[in-house]
């Protein structure tokens, strides 16, 4: 009869151990990579949240400038037309001319101000969309670190439970870095 070699205990769980061990390292791997991709979207989001900003202030401070303009040209408009009617009727060929004038620059800088005032406002909209979105990127980055200390601490101590934990902690930190790409649903305390 054949002998049968019965494996030894310890060495089976030396065995289990490394299969655990691999299987655990590797998930690890797989949070870092979700971990990079989180701090990426989050600093796209805050380098483009302050672009916008800086635009937008640009936008506003020209708008300003137009306003100041219009209303040098509405100042001047109104006092040429409270000259007009002192003058004699020969003078006032010229006058109003230069009163037409004043009237198409006002009107000329009203309607560039509209347009700023809408570009500033678009450009204002993806600075919000962006801050609404950081929140979500610090979070997410969170919750991977914590995965992944997690996940080393389970195979220290070959323990599955903390591993599962750490499963929860990844899982948690992959749906906010979604939603902070895509921003799918909004919990009011971060906005």
């Amino acid at each position: 009869m054949a002998d049968i070699e019965i494996p030894n205990a310890k060495e089976l769980e030396e065995a289990r151990g490394r299969t655990f061990t691999r299987r655990v390292a590797l998930t690890t791997a797989i949070f870092a990579v979700l971990l990079a991709i989180t701090s990426l979207g989050g600093n796209n989001a805050t380098k483009e949240m302050m672009l916008s900003q800086q635009q937008s202030a640009d936008q506003w401070a020209f708008y300003q400038s137009k306003t100041m303009r219009e209303h040098l040209y509405r100042g001047q408009k109104m006092r040429l037309e409270a000259d007009l009617s002192l003058l004699r009727p020969a003078d006032r060929k010229a006058y109003e001319g230069l009163l037409a004038t004043f009237r198409g620059e006002e009107e000329r800088y009203r309607t560039e101000k509209k347009k700023i005032e809408g570009d500033a406002k678009k450009i204002e909209e993806t600075r919000d969309r962006n801050m609404a979105k950081d929140p979500y990127f610090d979070y997410a980055e969170v919750m991977l670190q914590i995965a992944i200390v997690l996940a080393s601490i389970s195979i220290l101590s070959l323990s599955l439970q903390v591993f599962l934990f750490s499963m929860v902690w990844a899982s948690l930190g992959t749906v906010f870095m979604i939603n902070g790409y895509l921003l799918i649903f909004r919990i009011p305390f971060f906005n």
